[in-house]
């Protein structure tokens, strides 16, 4: 087992999902609460993630992160190939899960409870935080797991702009593809088993925050088509 690659994934992707929540609460609002001009195509490009090959997103980053990009042509700032560099290229592809979880939850919430604050003189930070989150909070839990889980699992990217570096850029994900390369298989079937094991746990975790009127329509209509 490579426990240096674990801790660096666990690192990468507990920065990653901070990243994912701030952002992507922060675009979920944005995309529901304002009439943007070119709105759908804003949105678009935010969801581009979802389907792009990871060497398209891997080659963007390199342009975004590289010799001759704003960021160190202007701030000099140079992540390429270091553990930073991995929890941007984790943090734009597990963004999209968030903002669309996030927007969903969001959208379900009933203005009319949050007019009624504001008729009693409620500010709009208050009506956010006592109201809307409040009552889109499975929704944007569910956002933060997945787009997490996501991070954990980035690998294409991830490879293209750290590199493959033992103990200061080697993800778990690109260690699991290192061992397989040198036919360390025991390694692989373990590490392996300890990503499925942290999916799984995600994903049933998400399935619990699904709201159980959801949940039982669901169940209703399963039954009626096995009859």
């Amino acid at each position: 087992m490579n426990w240096s690659a674990l801790w660096l994934s666990v690192q990468v992707t507990t920065i990653a999902t901070v990243c994912i929540t701030a952002f992507g609460l922060a675009l979920a609002l944005l995309l529901t609460r304002v009439r943007l001009p070119g709105h759908i195509v804003i949105e678009t490009l935010l969801l581009l993630p979802l389907v792009l090959p990871p060497s398209v997103i891997g080659y963007y980053l390199l342009l975004a992160l590289g010799r001759g990009s704003p960021l160190v042509e202007w701030f000099n700032v140079r992540i390429l190939f270091t553990w930073p560099a991995a929890v941007v290229a984790a943090t734009v592809v597990g963004l999209p899960l968030m903002i669309q979880s996030s927007r969903a939850a969001l959208a379900n919430v009933d203005p009319v409870l949050e007019n009624a604050a504001r008729t009693l003189g409620s500010s709009e930070w208050r009506i956010f935080w006592q109201i809307t989150l409040p009552l889109a909070r499975r929704g944007i839990l569910a956002g933060v797991i997945l787009g997490g889980a996501r991070a954990l699992g980035e690998f294409g990217a991830t490879l293209m702009v750290t590199g493959n570096i033992p103990g200061r850029t080697q993800t778990l994900p690109v260690a699991i593809y290192d061992a397989v390369q040198a036919r360390r298989y025991a390694d692989a079937h373990l590490m392996v088993l300890v990503m499925t094991g942290m999916a799984f746990a995600g994903l049933l975790w998400v399935r619990w925050l699904e709201p159980p009127p959801q949940r039982a329509r669901r169940e209703t209509r399963s039954d009626a088509v096995e009859e």
